[in-house]
């Protein structure tokens, strides 16, 4: 919850002087509000008092209008556990004009919403002074750290500061080593102290400036818990040292330097880790060619970079190089692999008026193409963006996470002072006592906690990226495994989307190649989808391939029945029913195949003529429509079974269509003759029943079914305004992607409850047994070290994930 004494609002919606007098009123009703003033020219509200800024909001939207936003992308550096992740969050939240604030440790990103007139140096400075680094993420940069400028920098984040710690910290390790065989390699205590102090101040000096500022927020980190343990460690054999000389037995310098070394380690290897879960987004990072080779108007090339280029410039692609931008052919044909953007394993074929996707490669043809989409508004960005958000956001499982973290710091610090008192009145000896204290705080690191949910789903969502599958938000991915029903859409997603025709009955006046032929004659140029289902037939057929059809004459096109053209001495007519009962062609020949043809959907076109000898026009044949289904839909609606997953068909064609590929797909439901806006209702009715829903569709009609559905699936090849409700965009129109989403998210969210386990296990056995003496400092800290490795390491058996699984 947001509040201030002083707070402007961006306001959109207003259109006139009572427009302001309205939104006063709303906004003087909220809780807190004691003054406000609205200025219609800069369409800013100014309060005073100490509202909620959510309150707001809702008052707002409540009255139609609404307050402008921005979404703002940061790189953080510095956090180390889930209590720094709960810590910036907070702080953030803090933060007049900021609605919301989620902060992920394994991308170290935050994903912060405000209002648009929020300034973005004031969200770095509330970061910095938490004690973390922050910068902002323009669009295609990386939220990959920094390595560190100086060597102050380096010896104390850097790879340089672990390997001097490794070589200090050796010689301290071996005399423990040594007893083991009964060697005795004891070092001279100062000797101790000098190999031990810059490990603890110099290599652990982050721990001590981040534990410092967590303690001053009035919060529990990582840092906090690892200074703590550390220092009360080095500080009692300092006291020894001094107490009772350089060979008293009594020396843990061993335990400071060591754990220390071993949290450094695991941190290192922890990064190494969550930089393979980023593999997905570098890779398509690297997608992105630099220079771009320009045609000019006068036919020359030009080399230059693609962000030198400007929408409507052509660019030459040559076989064998990367295409460049998001374009349309103009000239040539090739294949294309664009298996790394969509998932599709083999080249897809290219030619002009088609397009072909940025970051693809051409294969053997060279291609013309005009510049359609450039830099941020290309596909290749476009997805980036999704997978990027995917990552940064957080699944509904993390927020019991947050809340565990939230107070776990300080139940460790109370643990390990109950454990300090208990040792120390029981037996008498603090000495011990305090190194069993040590030994809790330094196990119970939050680290493995943090990274359990986030580092699965990098994982996840890169691996669906691989597969064509573009995750718009970590809860999709989540509600993907609860699917009990999905809904599909028909036209483009099951079907392919456009007619064909599938079937021809000529009558024993002609054949049916005849048939075909003057079909085809008397649809020539004409821009139809039947007209176009026709002549693609045709020239499908040996017949068709390379013969010259003759022009027709006299052509006459009749609005909504059809159209007729003189071919030589003849009269021909193409069209619907109702156009051969107006011209009196008698249909009684081929009538009962035309019935059996509707009940299965199919649109159907009569052929006829008249002759000069005739008395009346002779039918010669008819052509069925229809519009095919995927190759791939009947294994798709197949896998969902298999999964237990109930399927539904909600078409807004006519019932025979509708319930025909039902029937030859094996749906469980079919919903025919729906309208666009009541697709929405029969989703919302599905869900009523307590059920899990999903919508599969691709077009602007979907897009309020697709934003209904508990997860929304587009078609990559549908509309912007269906991939936008949607949670998941499939980059193939292929239906089998459902099952895979739904698979897949069954398989990464048990990662997710696999690592939180770990995450769980290390500490709920860890803590009692360091709290019992069981475990001594130098193993806590090598267990911590290992949980973290684990859960990422468990993470990253993500990426062998095939479909048949």
């Amino acid at each position: 919850m947001n509040t201030s004494a002083t707070l402007s609002l961006p306001v959109t919606g207003m259109s006139c002087a009572s427009c302001v007098k309205r939104v006063e009123r709303l906004l003087g009703q909220v809780p807190g509000v004691s003054a406000v003033t609205v200025n219609l020219a800069t369409e800013q509200a100014d309060l005073s008092g100490q509202p909620s800024l959510q309150d707001l909001a809702q008052a707002l939207r409540k009255g139609g209008y609404g307050l402008r936003e921005r979404q703002w992308q940061l790189h953080i550096t510095g956090m180390t556990c889930a209590s720094c992740v709960g810590r910036i969050e907070k702080v953030l939240r803090k933060l007049p004009g900021v609605l919301e604030a989620s902060v992920n440790l394994a991308t170290e990103t935050a994903s912060v919403r405000a209002l648009s007139n929020t300034d973005s140096d004031a969200l770095i400075a509330a970061i910095t002074q938490a004690g973390y680094g922050a910068r902002l993420l323009d669009d295609g940069s990386e939220p990959a750290g920094e390595e560190p400028q100086s060597l102050w920098q380096s010896l104390q984040e850097g790879r340089l500061g672990l390997v001097l710690a490794v070589l200090l910290s050796l010689p301290l390790v071996l005399p423990m080593v040594g007893m083991l065989w009964g060697a005795h390699w004891m070092l001279n205590g100062w000797i101790q102290l000098v190999l031990a102090t810059p490990v603890q101040f110099l290599m652990g000096a982050r721990f001590y400036r981040k534990g410092w500022a967590a303690l001053k927020a009035g919060s529990g980190t990582m840092d906090l818990l690892v200074a703590l343990g550390t220092s009360a460690a080095y500080g009692l054999s300092v006291y020894e040292l001094l107490r009772h000389g350089p060979m008293s037995m009594s020396l843990y310098f061993e335990s400071a330097a060591v754990v220390i070394t071993l949290v450094l380690l695991g941190k290192h290897l922890e990064a190494r880790a969550k930089h393979r879960t980023t593999e997905a987004i570098r890779a398509l990072r690297q997608l992105r060619p630099e220079t771009a080779r320009k045609r000019r108007a006068d036919g020359s090339e030009q080399e230059l970079p693609v962000a030198a280029l400007m929408l409507g410039d052509r660019v030459v692609v040559r076989p064998g190089e990367r295409i460049p931008v998001d374009g349309t052919v103009l000239e040539g044909a090739s294949h294309v692999d664009e298996s790394l953007i969509t998932g599709e394993s083999l080249p897809v074929p290219r030619g002009v008026g088609e397009a072909v996707i940025g970051g693809a490669v051409n294969g053997e043809g060279l291609l013309l193409l005009e510049v359609r989409a450039l830099g941020a508004e290309s596909t290749l960005s476009r997805i980036v963006r999704l997978v990027e958000s995917a990552q940064a956001g957080k699944a509904p499982i993390q927020r019991l996470v947050d809340q565990v973290s939230a107070v776990f710091v300080p139940v460790v610090v109370a643990i390990a002072v109950l454990t300090l008192l208990a040792w120390g009145f029981s037996t008498g000896d603090w000495e011990r006592a305090l190194l069993h204290a040590v030994a809790v705080l330094v196990i119970a690191c939050p680290c493995a906690l943090g990274l359990a949910t986030p580092a699965a789903l990098m994982a996840g969502t890169g691996v669906a990226a691989r597969r064509g599958l573009l995750i718009k938000d970590a809860e999709a991915l989540e509600l993907a495994r609860k699917l009990q029903v999905v809904a599909f859409d028909k036209t483009g997603t099951l079907t392919e989307g456009h007619p064909r025709l599938l079937d021809l009955q000529a009558s024993p006046l002609i054949d049916d190649t005849g048939l075909l032929r003057l079909a085809a004659i008397l649809q020539q140029g004409s821009e139809h989808p039947l007209a176009k289902a026709v002549l693609a037939s045709w020239q499908a057929r040996p017949e068709g391939g390379g013969q010259v059809l003759p022009k027709p004459t006299d052509f006459r096109a009749v609005a909504g029945r059809g159209l007729e053209a003189m071919l030589e001495n003849e009269r021909l007519m193409l069209g619907s029913s109702r156009y051969m009962q107006e011209l009196g062609v008698d249909l009684g020949a081929l009538q009962d195949r035309a019935q059996a043809l509707q009940s299965q959907g199919r649109t159907l076109s009569w052929l006829a003529r008249r002759t000069e000898a005739a008395a009346a026009p002779e039918l010669l044949g008819l052509l069925a429509f229809g519009d095919p289904i995927k190759p791939s839909s009947r294994e798709a609606i197949a896998q969902l079974r298999r999964l237990g997953v109930r399927t539904v068909l909600l078409s807004g064609d006519n019932r025979g269509a509708a319930e025909a590929v039902g029937r030859e797909l094996g749906l469980d439901e079919v919903h025919a003759e729906v309208l666009p806006e009541h697709k929405a209702q029969q989703v919302t009715a599905l869900k009523a029943g307590g059920q899990c829903v999903a919508m599969v569709g691709d077009g602007i009609n979907d897009a309020p079914a697709l934003a209904a559905a508990d997860v929304g699936l587009a078609m990559g090849s549908g509309t912007d305004v269906a991939m936008h409700a949607a949670g998941i965009t499939l980059m193939r129109s292929d239906p089998r992607l459902v099952a895979e989403a739904i698979a897949l998210s069954r398989r990464t969210v048990a990662k997710i409850r696999q690592n939180l386990f770990w995450a769980f296990a290390y500490n709920v056995v860890g803590i009692p047994l360091a709290a019992l003496g069981l475990l001594s400092p130098v193993i806590a800290g090598a267990a911590m070290a290992l949980s973290s490795v684990t859960v990422i390491s468990n993470a990253l058996l993500l990426q062998r994930w095939r479909p048949h699984e």
